[in-house]
């Protein structure tokens, strides 16, 4: 009976993999922003299917980015069956309650075809097509703006400050996992840290003060052998932080 039941759960475990990736560092990409809008600009109802509409999407975008990289549609067909009515319905209760939206579809566009090139030519680990996803991402900030009927210009800031943090991670990121030991990619991170710190500087001090805390940890933790766990945690608090102050400031 417990052979059969773990059985039966590992099953379970192992199908629903097949229908979430394995990209643990996207889910914040999603949700930050999304909650920088919200709670910038305010709460409307329909930032409800907005979310499910955003989270659905990037589920479809990932599946269909691994049909373009491996030329296999049918591999990913059931995935892709599932999530784009899901994208597609929610998204048309978007539209609808604030048509507005539609005026970010050929930024969308555009980006996600930048993202469908590099999966082609198999090289969506490239630092362009990375901050390509990262610029598609802190959109959403402006969507839940748009959505809440709030001006753009309430929401700049905290847009700024997520687009800063999202874009060091990517370098950051690298340089403790895929580029770990690379000079060169160490270098950049932390001066590009630098640099980021004195735009978080005109931002607000909290902000700044945040980011004196990004450039420590770019210029020290690559010294240490960190597990992808450990570094994730991290983030995690690092992004607790640039949305706190940057929706507070």
């Amino acid at each position: 009976m417990t052979t059969s039941s773990t059985r039966s759960s590992a099953g379970r475990r192992k199908k629903a993999r097949q229908y979430l990736p394995p990209q643990h560092g996207a889910w914040a990409m999603l949700i930050v922003p999304w909650l920088a809008g919200v709670l910038t600009a305010g709460f409307h109802w329909a930032h409800l299917p907005l979310l499910g509409a955003w989270v659905a999407g990037y589920l479809l975008s990932y599946y269909a980015l691994q049909a373009v990289k491996t030329r296999r549609l049918s591999r990913f067909r059931p995935q892709l069956l599932l999530y784009a009515p899901i994208t597609a319905v929610l998204g048309l209760v978007v539209v609808l309650a604030r048509p507005h939206v539609l005026a970010y579809a050929p930024a969308y566009a555009l980006l996600l075809a930048l993202n469908a090139a590099y999966a082609w030519r198999r090289r969506e680990r490239a630092l362009v097509n990375d901050l390509t996803s990262v610029v598609q991402s802190c959109l959403m900030v402006f969507v839940a703006a748009t959505v809440a009927a709030a001006g753009i210009g309430q929401v700049v800031l905290a847009f700024t400050a997520i687009l800063l943090y999202f874009t060091g991670t990517v370098l950051y990121v690298k340089t403790m996992i895929r580029e770990r030991g690379n000079a060169s990619y160490r270098r950049a991170s932390v001066a590009y840290h630098v640099l980021a710190l004195g735009a978080a500087a005109v931002l607000s001090i909290p902000i700044a003060a945040v980011f004196v805390l990004l450039l420590v940890r770019a210029a020290v933790l690559p010294r240490y052998r960190l597990t992808p766990k450990r570094v994730g945690i991290a983030e995690i608090v690092a992004a607790t932080l640039v949305l706190s102050t940057a929706v507070a400031a």
